[in-house]
């Protein structure tokens, strides 16, 4: 394991680098939350693929493959699917309008007096988040080090807070694009086709597995069906996902890059299904499905290239965490903290941030060392997100008539509704999100017919930020600044 300890050395050493290095770049609040609204295509697609495919696109998607088959692709398309939508459809307007966190843009649309109720919901998603991608460094560390899956969530928690809490999203972008080439290389061009042939090539696989595992069904239709529901949609309006397209330089960048991206999602879901439809032929009795990512990265690859995967699940893991890690602390910070009366402005307002990032993180290292099951954690997330905020969301961007009151009613009864059928009909049962979010759109629309029509004067000022006033006046008083 020397070859490994040290790819894996090298590996953390240049991570914790590259944070170091993004501290200097974090001046100001827009460095720190949105890298300054700076960057190209090929980072931005980077950092975006980085963002959505974490531990449980990898080490889960694995699991999925295992369990199912190629049909267990579908969650991570899902993923792909919303990345595709919500660059297609929303991404060029969210960069104009300049705003830091979904709440500010439902206060924006809507008139005020929003955020903090979708700001709590925010919150809960991107903690939960966070903690998901924590808990899948347990699987690597175990596989490294032979310790308790405690120290494993530990170490590698430890090392995202580090780099996350010294250059924000500088730094997180930085690692972002290093840990994207990683997993790439690590995931895409090592242990897929030595998978595949390990286990005898499809012919060998479709002889000793029963055939449903090569069929696009097998998981279940309404399994897939919930997926799109619960991931398509959760993409679609995350604090984590909105906060990357706030980095884009212009809202074409955004566009080109995130179609890019969304594109990489679709390939990295097929193969972590067919990573794990391997795994099932060559350890058909393994005692949890959840190691059979790490099995097979323990049992097929020599020392070295052994660390280098490892290394790429790593990358999956953090780059997600840390996404998720500054999403919540933006959300703390702007959307909670701030209606408290909590402000602060210049060099305090960094500050600020960046202790409000290692408190949250030192949170979900904790919770995630007694969260058992990644896939779901996950989505616990993405229900209590999705029943909760994307009828008001998706409503403030397409349908006029929508109400403050309308926005604020279908918040809260769509989580109340998901959180009560969770406890009711269990975590992994798909009524959670089919009720919050049909109660949700409900109360929405009749709320809004019965409430007054949205101020024409809110409506202007929420138009003009659509149609880029934002940026226009960013590039004036940049101009200003420049001549002076």
């Amino acid at each position: 394991m020397a070859g490994d300890y040290a790819v894996i050395a090298l590996y953390i050493a240049g991570m914790i680098g590259v944070g170091w290095f993004g501290l200097r770049l974090a001046k100001t609040k827009s460095d720190y939350l949105v890298a300054g609204r700076r960057l190209g295509w090929f980072m931005y697609s980077g950092t975006m693929s980085a963002v959505v495919l974490g531990g449980a696109s990898t080490v889960g998607g694995v699991k999925l493959g295992y369990t199912y088959g190629i049909s267990g692709a579908w969650l991570v398309i899902a993923i792909g699917v919303g990345i595709l939508v919500l660059h297609t459809l929303f991404a060029r307007r969210l960069v104009k309008l300049r705003v830091y966190t979904v709440g500010e843009m439902l206060d924006l649309r809507y008139g005020g007096s929003t955020s903090a109720i979708s700001g709590v919901v925010m919150w809960a998603y991107t903690l939960m988040l966070t903690v998901t991608s924590t808990l899948a460094f347990a699987t690597v560390f175990k596989v490294l080090f032979n310790v308790p899956s405690w120290v494993g969530i530990a170490i590698g928690g430890s090392i995202v807070v580090l780099y996350s809490v010294l250059g924000g999203m500088w730094s997180i972008t930085l690692t972002d694009i290093v840990q994207f080439v990683i997993k790439t290389i690590g995931i895409l061009f090592i242990l897929l086709p030595v998978s595949i042939v390990s286990a005898g090539g499809f012919d060998g696989m479709a002889a000793r597995l029963d055939e449903s595992y090569f069929e696009l069904t097998a998981i279940g239709g309404d399994t897939i069906l919930t997926y799109f529901l619960v991931y398509s949609f959760g993409l679609l309006i995350g604090q984590d996902i909105w906060q990357r397209v706030f980095t884009a330089r212009t809202p074409g960048i955004a566009t080109g890059g995130g179609v890019i991206s969304g594109v990489y999602c679709l390939v990295y879901g097929l193969a972590g299904a067919l990573i794990g439809t391997a795994a099932k032929t060559l350890y058909p009795t393994l005692a949890s499905a959840q190691d059979a990512f790490a099995t097979i990265v323990e049992d097929q690859l020599p020392a070295g290239v052994r660390g280098l995967v490892l290394a790429a699940a790593l990358s999956a893991m953090m780059s997600t965490a840390s996404g998720a890690l500054i999403a919540c602390s933006t959300v703390s910070t702007s959307d909670l903290l701030s209606k408290l009366g909590l402000k602060s402005s210049g060099g305090d307002e960094v500050s600020r941030n960046r202790v409000t990032t290692l408190i949250l993180g030192i949170v979900a290292i904790g919770i995630a060392m007694v969260v058992d099951d990644v896939v779901n954690a996950l989505t616990i997330a993405y229900d209590i997100l999705v029943g909760g905020l994307l009828v008001a969301i998706i409503g403030g961007l397409a349908w006029k008539r929508g109400t403050r009151q309308g926005a604020l009613a279908s918040m809260v009864v769509g989580t109340i509704v998901v959180i009560t059928f969770m406890f009711v009909d269990g975590v992994e049962a798909n009524s959670p999100i089919y009720w919050g979010l049909g109660s949700s759109l409900a109360v929405y629309l009749l709320v809004s017919f019965l409430t007054p029509r949205t101020s024409d004067e809110i409506l202007t000022v929420w138009t003009r930020r659509l149609n880029g006033s934002a940026v226009a006046e960013e590039e004036e008083a940049k101009a200003k600044l420049a001549a002076s």
